[in-house]
């Protein structure tokens, strides 16, 4: 197995962290997740990978500025580093392989 195996919800919060790049912060990552994947997203399990994603070093994230919307709590953003990017394209190589080595009669 590669040292860099993600699972795959971690594997798809990194994509999502991506995909909303500066806009990556909780709520909207869930949002996202539920809206692209027709799954339901726990922010309590979302909060646990992020925390996880960013001690292995696939992610890093810092506050915004705090908004009378949220009643003065800021926001703490995610972005994915160039490991996390590296990890993913990894995953996505390794799955490739995969798919490219099913024989097309498998499938008939």
């Amino acid at each position: 197995m590669s040292k860099h195996h993600l699972g795959e919800f971690e594997e798809i919060v990194l994509l999502t962290v991506a995909i909303l790049y500066d806009e990556a912060y909780g709520v909207a990552i869930i949002e996202e997740m539920e809206k692209r994947l027709d799954r339901k997203v726990s922010i309590g399990s979302l909060q646990t990978v992020l925390r996880r994603l960013e001690k292995k070093g696939y992610l890093v994230s810092e506050f915004g500025e705090s908004t009378s919307v949220r009643g003065g709590k800021r926001k703490r953003f995610f972005k994915v580093t160039n490991h996390g990017r590296n990890t993913l394209e990894k995953t996505k190589d390794q799955r490739m392989a995969l798919w490219n080595a099913i024989p097309k009669i498998a499938f008939e």
